[in-house]
């Protein structure tokens, strides 16, 4: 069985990527040569991610997003290594062509744990409830479930919707650097504390959740009604 997409689509999907792919190899070539000399495997590349992803939890867990301005740096510095492990296990694989299904199961299982001890650090700082929690940890296990089951009927899906991982990563990075920044000024000039992260953040980040959804539904449906009309011609 093949996926029915028209060639427009295609071409839109393989810009993404492309466009994707320049942008990290202009930041990662150095780095991935040097894992790559090291003999550092991409399994390996992954715990490191997800060990990333705990220790990022439990600093936003005891509070981290507002910590004094000489120790602002730590959350989003965990942040961006959780994020640049991800990136760096995919390269490592590609280039030492050690892609393969067990290790694509293992970083895809990983992601999805990294992605859930984060939602738990926010809920124990009190940044989230725990009913936003499971509304985020819901939505996000969805995108991938979604992809999972589409490609199952031979839909290449990856580039396929706006908050893929890495843009969700992204995302978070620079709205725990605003949180910080709102929080502090605002207790310096004004002595109150504003909060940028819930709900004005929060909000959007749900938005482009479920735009995500609906786009990666929405077209997933086309592929799959294509291919069904290809079947029964």
């Amino acid at each position: 069985m093949k996926s029915a997409i028209t060639l427009s689509e295609k071409e839109e999907i393989n810009e993404k990527r492309e466009n994707q792919r320049k942008f990290l190899l202009k930041f990662i070539d150095l780095p991935v040569n040097y894992l790559i000399k090291h003999n550092v495997s991409p399994n390996l590349l992954s715990l490191f991610g997800l060990m990333c992803s705990l220790i990022l939890a439990f600093l936003i867990a005891i509070n981290g997003l507002h910590f004094p301005i000489w120790l602002a740096w730590i959350v989003p510095f965990f942040l961006f290594w959780a994020g640049a492990f991800d990136v760096f296990d995919g390269e490592v694989a590609r280039r030492t062509h050690q892609i393969s299904k067990a290790g694509a199961f293992l970083d895809s299982n990983l992601d999805r744990l990294s992605d859930a001890v984060i939602i738990i650090g926010l809920i124990l700082g009190n940044y989230i409830d725990y009913y936003i929690g499971y509304l985020l940890l819901f939505l996000i296990i969805m995108i991938s479930y979604i992809r999972a089951k589409a490609e199952k009927e031979n839909i290449e899906m990856k580039g396929v919707g706006f908050m893929e991982r890495a843009e969700r990563l992204i995302i978070l990075w620079f709205a725990f650097i605003i949180e910080f920044w709102v929080y502090y000024l605002s207790n310096l000039f004004f002595g109150i504390s504003i909060n940028f992260f819930f709900p004005a953040f929060i909000v959007l980040y749900i938005f482009l959740l479920l735009l995500t959804i609906i786009q990666r539904i929405t077209f997933s449906v086309k592929c799959l009604r294509k291919i069904d009309t290809q079947e029964n011609s």
